[in-house]
């Protein structure tokens, strides 16, 4: 019985973590991101490769649930986890010929799986991140010495990027995202104006490194000023909002900026409560 349940739960969290996935992909409109409509800011992916590299993933995501089945948190979690992680990285760049779409995804959604595995029948949204954030403070001694696009943006400009991000327990998600969401949906707005208006809260309040990658400090800036004003504005619900979403539109087509962090943040939002 026992394993039955371990299996049954591993495969639930995998389609679960892919969905969510493919639903932030999908979400349309999104400034400088691919979406159903155009692919954004990237001249190198598209609303196919996206959801081609998301289910490409669906086995990573088992094999992590797999192993953190009521694993006790502690480095060996951590590390077992991470190879697995950095094996799935390698099946999403075959998938897609190299492009990176979801490599900090990986990292987000793999810790909230795990941790999701760990506490086994635990829903709550809180204590998930709260696990995942304790999951990723432990030292993965195996952890290839390389400098990676995010940590040369972390280093110039001294913010804190995805893996700071999981180690706090997802503060962006916990205190952005998830009220800005939920507060949504409880206002009778639609879905989708309802992840809009998250992604777009991720966006006033995240240093996303993808967009520094790309841009400069006075673009992130620009971004998360025009991004706090459409929710000021209260969203597509009224004119201002509506004009202000597409300035942010195409502010982000015209500098080539693209908030990938952003995405990968709401990705993990949807995964902790649909």
């Amino acid at each position: 019985m026992l394993a039955t349940k371990h299996t049954a739960l591993a495969v639930a969290l995998a389609a679960k973590a892919v969905k969510a996935l493919m639903e932030e992909a999908l979400l349309t409109p999104k400034p400088g991101l691919v979406d159903a409509r155009d692919n954004g800011s990237h001249s190198d992916m598209s609303i196919d490769l996206m959801l081609g590299s998301a289910r490409s993933l669906e086995n990573t995501f088992r094999e992590i649930a797999n192993v953190s089945y009521q694993h006790p948190v502690n480095q060996a979690l951590r590390e077992k986890i991470a190879q697995i992680g950095r094996d799935g990285e390698k099946v999403m760049l075959r998938t897609t010929n190299g492009v990176n779409t979801y490599k900090g995804a990986i990292w987000a959604l793999g810790l909230l799986v795990s941790a999701r595995a760990v506490l086994s029948g635990e829903r709550d949204p809180l204590q998930i991140m709260s696990v995942a954030g304790k999951i990723a403070s432990f030292n993965d001694r195996y952890r290839p010495v390389q400098q990676t696009n995010g940590q040369s943006v972390k280093k110039r400009y001294a913010v804190m990027g995805a893996e700071e991000e999981a180690r706090l327990g997802f503060p962006h998600i916990r205190d952005n995202a998830l009220p800005t969401l939920l507060n949504a949906r409880a206002c009778g707005r639609t879905e989708e104006e309802a992840r809009i208006k998250a992604l777009l809260a991720l966006m006033a309040s995240v240093d996303d490194t993808c967009i520094l990658h790309r841009g400069q400090w006075s673009d992130l800036m620009t971004i998360k000023q025009m991004s706090g004003a459409f929710l000021a504005a209260d969203g597509f619900s009224t004119q201002s909002g509506r004009k202000l979403f597409y300035r942010l539109s195409e502010y982000c087509k015209f500098r080539r900026l693209s908030p990938g962090g952003s995405a990968d943040l709401l990705a993990a939002t949807l995964f902790l409560i649909d």
